[in-house]
C-alpha cells in the first residue's frame, strides 16, 4: 500500500515538473519577442509571462512536496484569474487604439 502511494506521488511530481518545463518553454520562446513591442504592450506581455513563471515555480514547489495539491490548485486558479484580467485589459486597449 505504501509503495503504491509513493508511486502515485512520484508520477504526480513528474507531471508537475513536465508542466513547469512546458511553461518555461512558452516563456523562453515568447521573451525575445518583447523587444519588438511598444512599451505598453511590452509591459503587459512581461506581466503575462511573469505570471507563467510564477505558476511554473508553483508546479516545482508541488513536485518537491513544499505545497500540497490543494494549494497548487488555489495558486493555479489565482494565476488564471490574473492571466484572464491581463488578457481582458489587453483587448480593452486594442479597442481604444
Amino acid at each position: 500500500m505504501v509503495g503504491k502511494l509513493i508511486g502515485v506521488e512520484r508520477r504526480r511530481a513528474k507531471r508537475a515538473l513536465r508542466s513547469a518545463r512546458m511553461l518555461d518553454e512558452v516563456v523562453d520562446t515568447q521573451l525575445p519577442l518583447l523587444a519588438s513591442f511598444d512599451e505598453q504592450r511590452r509591459r503587459r506581455s512581461a506581466d503575462y509571462l511573469a505570471e507563467l513563471v510564477k505558476l511554473a515555480q508553483d508546479y516545482r514547489y508541488y513536485a518537491n512536496g513544499w505545497i500540497d495539491a490543494r494549494e497548487l490548485e488555489r495558486r493555479g486558479r489565482s494565476a488564471m484569474s490574473v492571466l484572464t484580467r491581463l488578457r481582458e485589459d489587453q483587448s480593452d486597449h486594442a479597442v481604444d487604439d
